[in-house]
């Protein structure tokens, strides 16, 4: 497994936007974040541009990706904010040859496409973690900015949830399920299928968390990965936050019973309970780690390995 370098005070950080915009405001707030951890920002001229959907246009966008990506002057690349854009960018990504340093990529949601790439394309480790325009804004709880800020400066080797809810029968039968961590965004990892970008979660532990999806679309999401044979050899799913989604009809979300019954149609063990998500608490997850779950007490707990040296 190759492993990212800790960062340190003075370290380079380069800010990218690699799917929606977001306002000056919340810009200038994501670089003082960075300054009160004695870390540098650096933004790129073409950050914010004019695009139909995205921060800028797909080029401009990619060659910040691409000089993030293999500066050797900065220590890790910090996603502004999600939204959509970044799967647009993995055609231009495949012709890049990977650089031989490793470095670490922080962000969630749509970033689930850059994630997915480089864990599974390049081999790099990565960290499932707040977008820096929601620590700038301080959207996240405080306990989950020191465990970030201790992961990222190299102060904790490993990340560890606990309290996870079995949610189906082989999952009350778990002694230890060994295997490195995938997922993120189920729309957005789902998204990948039947591409040149699909891969599967063979011998992995499989994490996903959503938001404003219905119960009729997450059971599509679910299968369809279901059918691609996705989950087939896979160690484990562990669901986090799914949010929003109710029935227009109702106001009452669905998403549960589906979850629900994706664990009892499943023939791997299937656990809830993680926090993260776009939700208020939003835990570091290192992604394409060696992680370990275990069994305690009728729940479950996940030790994931941070990825640094």
């Amino acid at each position: 497994m190759k492993k990212w370098n800790s960062l340190v005070e003075g370290d380079v950080v380069d800010v990218i936007a690699p799917g929606f915009a977001t306002g000056t405001s919340e810009i200038e707030n994501a670089l003082k974040a960075l300054r009160r951890w004695n870390l540098v920002p650096r933004v790129g001229r073409d950050l914010i541009g004019k695009d139909v959907l995205c921060a800028n246009t797909d080029e401009k966008r990619y060659q910040e990706l691409k000089r993030s990506l293999l500066a050797k002057d900065s220590s890790a690349i910090w996603c502004l904010r999600g939204g959509y854009g970044s799967i647009r960018l993995l055609e231009r990504l495949k012709k890049l040859k990977p650089p031989s340093h490793c470095k670490i990529l922080l962000g969630y949601s749509d970033v689930t496409t850059l994630h997915h790439y480089l864990n599974d394309f390049w081999g790099w480790p990565t960290l499932h973690a707040p977008m820096l325009d929601r620590l700038g804004d301080k959207k996240i709880t405080p306990e989950d900015e020191k465990i970030l800020k201790r992961v990222l400066f190299g102060e904790a080797a490993e990340v560890m949830f606990s309290g996870l809810r079995p949610m189906n029968e082989i999952a009350t039968q778990v002694t230890r399920l060994r295997g490195k961590v995938a997922g993120g965004n189920l729309a957005t990892l789902a998204s990948c299928m039947g591409t040149p970008f699909q891969t599967f979660a063979k011998g992995k532990i499989v994490v996903f968390e959503e938001i404003g999806e219905r119960a009729h679309q997450v059971d599509r999401l679910l299968m369809q990965l279901t059918l691609s044979g996705y989950f087939k050899g896979a160690r484990g799913v562990v669901f986090g936050e799914f949010l929003g989604g109710k029935e227009p009809a109702t106001g009452v979300s669905k998403v549960p019973l589906i979850l629900q019954r994706f664990a009892n149609e499943s023939t791997i063990p299937v656990f809830q309970g993680m926090p993260i998500g776009h939700g208020v608490r939003q835990k570091v997850l290192p992604l394409n780690t060696s992680a370990e779950l275990t069994l305690e007490k009728k729940r479950g707990k996940l030790k994931v390995l941070t990825g640094s040296f």
